[in-house]
C-alpha cells in the first residue's frame, strides 16, 4: 500500500486554482448543523492554502441524495459556518449543476486567498457512472491543482475523489493529500503496515460478515486480536457454546472456526468473552431501563440474549491493552447506546485512555462511542471515515489515496 504521498506541504499553490475535496457531510436538523466536527477537521488544510496564496475551490457531498437535488441537502449552511470559522467570506455557488457557468465565473473572479464552495457534488447524479467521467473533467477544468482531504470518501472511486485526478495530471497539475488525509494515512496505514509491537486489535460491532476481511488481515498483522460485540456470539457458538437468543450469523460459523485455527497456527492470541451480560430481550427503546445479569459465556440460558461483555471479560481485555504499544479499535463491545449495556465499551475505552500506546479508533460506532463516553481527547487518533477505515484495516488500496501523486 503506497503511503508516501505528496501533501499540501509539497506543492506550490501561490496564484494557482486549487480544488480541494473535503468531507462536509455534516448532520443537519431543520437546516442547522448539529455537529461541525468535519468542518473543523478541514480548517488546517484550507487555512494553509489561503496563507500560501492559493485560490481555494472547495467541493464535497452531503447526504445520500436519492431523489435528485433538494435544498435540504444543499451545502449553503456549510458555507455560512465556514465563513465564520475562517473569518472571511466563502463564496457559495448554489448552482445544482455544480460545475456550470456560475462556478466558472466565480472561479474566474477569484484573487489569491479567496475561497469558493461548490454545490453538493451528488447533485450531479451518480458520480461513479459514465456521467462521472464528464463531471471529473469539468471539475479539473476549474483548477490547476487538486487536494484530497476527504478520507471518509476515499474508498469510493468517484468523480470528485479519484476521477478528477486523471484530468489534473493530463494538464500537468499535481494531486496531493491534505493534512486530514495525511494524518489518517500516518496513523491507520502505519498501524497496519509498520506497527510498534505489541500490536493489539479490538473488533466489535454486530455482524461477523461486516468484518470478515478485517479479521483475516489483522490476524496476519497483530499480536493479539480481541473480539467483542454481537459478532462474539458467532465465535462462541462456533466453539460449541449455547448462546441462547443472542445475535448469530449461522453462515459464518465455519469461518469463525477457521479464524480460531489460524490464530493458533500463527501463534496469535485470539481473545473471546469469558463472561457475558445477558437480558431477556433487546432494550426497546434502545436506552430503556433493562434488567441484566452476568453469566459465564458457556452458560447463557436458552431464553436469554447476550448484549455486552461481562465484568471478567472487561478486565481481561483491559489487561491485554496495558502491555500494548499500538492499539486499533473498531466496533463497540455491546449495546453502548444503553447506559446499562455500555459498561464493556466504557471499560475498553478507559483502558485505551490509560495506556501509553498509540491508540487508533477506526471510525463509525467506536468513534461515536468514544465521543459519547467522553474519552475522545485521550485517544491518539479517531478516524473520520467508517467505511474507509474498515477497508484500510482490510489491507485494501483506497482509490482516493492511490490517486494522489507519490513523493519523489
Amino acid at each position: 500500500m503506497g503511503l508516501n504521498k505528496k501533501s499540501v506541504d509539497d506543492i506550490n499553490v501561490k496564484g494557482k486554482r486549487v480544488l480541494v475535496r473535503c468531507d462536509f457531510n455534516v448532520p443537519l436538523k431543520d437546516g442547522a448543523i448539529t455537529d461541525e466536527t468535519r468542518i473543523v477537521a478541514a480548517l488546517p488544510t484550507i487555512n494553509k492554502l489561503i496563507a500560501d496564496g492559493g485560490k481555494v475551490i472547495l467541493c464535497s457531498h452531503l447526504g445520500k441524495v436519492k431523489n435528485g437535488p433538494n435544498e435540504g441537502e444543499s451545502l449553503a449552511p456549510v458555507a455560512k459556518r465556514l465563513s465564520e470559522k475562517l473569518g472571511k467570506e466563502v463564496n457559495f455557488v448554489s448552482d445544482y449543476n455544480v460545475t456550470g457557468e456560475a462556478a466558472t465565473k466565480a472561479v474566474e473572479a477569484m484573487n489569491e486567498g479567496d475561497v469558493v464552495l461548490l454545490q453538493n457534488t451528488r447533485f450531479r447524479g451518480k458520480e461513479e457512472t459514465k456521467n462521472g467521467e464528464e463531471f471529473s473533467k469539468e471539475l479539473a477544468d476549474l483548477a490547476d491543482l487538486y487536494v484530497c482531504d476527504a478520507f471518509g470518501s476515499s474508498h469510493r472511486a468517484h468523480a470528485s475523489v479519484e476521477g478528477v485526478t486523471k484530468f489534473i495530471k493530463e494538464k500537468g497539475g499535481e494531486n496531493a493529500v491534505g493534512y486530514l488525509m495525511q494524518k489518517e494515512i500516518d496513523f491507520l496505514g502505519n498501524a497496519v503496515e509498520n506497527p510498534v509491537r505489541p500490536f493489539v486489535a479490538i473488533l466489535g460491532g454486530a455482524k461477523v460478515a461486516d468484518k470478515l476481511n478485517v479479521i483475516n488481515n489483522l490476524l496476519e498483522k497483530c499480536d493479539t486480536l480481541i473480539i467483542g460485540g454481537g459478532m462474539a456470539y458467532t465465535f462462541l457458538k462456533a466453539k460449541g457454546y449455547e448462546i441462547g437468543t443472542s445475535l448469530v450469523d449461522e453462515e459464518k460459523l465455519d469461518y469463525c472456526k477457521e479464524m480460531m485455527a489460524k490464530a493458533e497456527e500463527k501463534g496469535k492470541k485470539l481473545l473471546l468473552p469469558v463472561d457475558t451480560t445477558i437480558a431477556a430481550d433487546f432494550p426497546n427503546p434502545i436506552d430503556a431501563e433493562i434488567a441484566v445479569e452476568v453469566v459465564p459465556s458457556n452458560e447463557i440460558p436458552a431464553d436469554k440474549m447476550g448484549l455486552d461483555i461481562g465484568t471478567e471479560t472487561a478486565k481481561l481485555y483491559a489487561d491485554a491493552v496495558k502491555s500494548a504499544k499500538t492499539v486499533v479499535w473498531n466496533g463497540p463491545m455491546g449495546v453502548f447506546e444503553n447506559p446499562v449495556l455500555a459498561k464493556g465499551t466504557m471499560a475498553v475505552a478507559q483502558a485505551l485512555a490509560d495506556t501509553d500506546a498509540t491508540t487508533i479508533i477506526g471510525g463509525g460506532d467506536s468513534a461515536a462511542a468514544v465521543n459519547q463516553l467522553g474519552f475522545a481527547d485521550k485517544m491518539s487518533h479517531i478516524s473520520t471515515g467508517g467505511g474507509a477505515s474498515l477497508e484500510f484495516l482490510e489491507g485494501k488500496e483506497l482509490p482516493g489515496v492511490a490517486a494522489a501523486d507519490d513523493r519523489a
